[in-house]
């Protein structure tokens, strides 16, 4: 007698892959489906019509919702949605107020959906002294680009920059932790956990270590990581960051769901599995029955493209996955 076929392991796919090339929300879902993906995120580009789309396609059983990302839907008065439209670290109380506003319009969405996760762009430190300043994220990755990893100038901005995001940043990790404390106490109601994504710039917050600390802080389910691939792998081209699979793995008992994109250094990210040079074998830990696990492409990715590195992960995570450290 033959062996039945193993059931392939699921992902789910961002709705800003193709929000913006259909009129609909169910001609989103449709496509999402056709592809093999077994859920979707609904992401920061849907307006509430598409949204209400999307849910209704959810309640006729087509797809699942996976997660959210905030903002969701795009408040009315944006030109086009963005995560960081306002920041929760924001050191001025009315954007944290706006951003927790946002939020927990999100939750709502993630409620009406069945999704788990609310993903947040948590915010970023804002410099405001001109004698002290360091160069933004993008020149410093532009330089890498030109000048390469060993150059004195690179080593030069990126130690200021640390020096600069050190003095600084405490002042947004406490206005963060006023947006968590309103917020929190609404996600566990929900049974829904809020997810703060690691962004690929040194300004972002919180980093590899504030994000352990904040979670052992609040002691809730409530609060996890939100782990994208493609973002670690910039930092760590740009030395932001150590190992990106070993900084992944330590993460991944506080992790609740990851971003998987391929990335070509430094820092062209939102590509296809395969198309760059992330050895996604050594992520295999994230193939377990906790993790959400989304796909995050350019809306420029093709459809048969998207569908080949589909396959490529489901056949490299097949495998069971290696035992986790613990932490407690």
């Amino acid at each position: 007698m033959s062996q039945a076929t193993p059931t392939p392991l699921a992902f789910s796919l961002s709705t800003n892959w193709n929000s913006e090339r259909h009129e609909t929300g169910e001609a989103i879902v449709d496509e999402i489906a056709d592809l093999g993906f077994h859920a979707l995120e609904l992401g920061y580009k849907l307006d509430e019509l598409k949204a209400d789309g999307i849910l209704l396609r959810i309640n006729q059983g087509a797809i699942k919702a996976s997660s959210v990302h905030a903002f969701c839907p795009a408040p009315l008065y944006a030109s086009s949605g963005h995560p960081e439209l306002y920041l929760a670290a924001s050191l001025d109380d009315d954007e944290r107020t706006m951003a927790t506003i946002l939020v927990e319009r999100s939750l709502e969405l993630a409620r009406e959906s069945g999704a788990r996760a609310v993903v947040l762009h948590a915010g970023r430190v804002r410099q405001k002294k001109r004698w002290f300043r360091a160069p933004h994220s993008e020149i410093i990755i532009d330089t890498l680009a030109a000048a390469g990893a060993d150059a004195p100038i690179f080593t030069k901005m990126n130690t200021r920059a640390k020096s600069v995001r050190n003095r600084i940043v405490t002042n947004h990790l406490n206005a963060l932790r006023r947006s968590l404390d309103s917020l929190l106490p609404r996600f566990t109601a929900a049974n829904i956990v809020l997810s703060l994504e690691n962004l690929p710039s040194w300004e972002a917050l919180p980093d590899e270590n504030e994000i352990t600390t904040l979670i052992k802080e609040y002691n809730t389910t409530a609060l996890a990581q939100w782990y994208d691939i493609g973002h670690g792998e910039v930092r760590q081209n740009l030395g932001w960051c150590a190992d990106n699979a070993t900084i992944a793995r330590e993460l991944a008992p506080f992790t609740c769901g990851v971003h998987i994109h391929d990335v070509a250094p430094p820092a062209t990210d939102h590509l296809p599995p395969g198309e760059g040079v992330i050895d996604f074998s050594r992520f295999s830990f994230y193939a377990n029955d906790t993790t959400i696990r989304v796909f995050e492409p350019h809306p420029a990715v093709t459809p048969p493209t998207l569908q080949q590195s589909l396959k490529l992960l489901q056949k490299l995570w097949r495998t069971n996955p290696p035992i986790l450290p613990n932490h407690t």
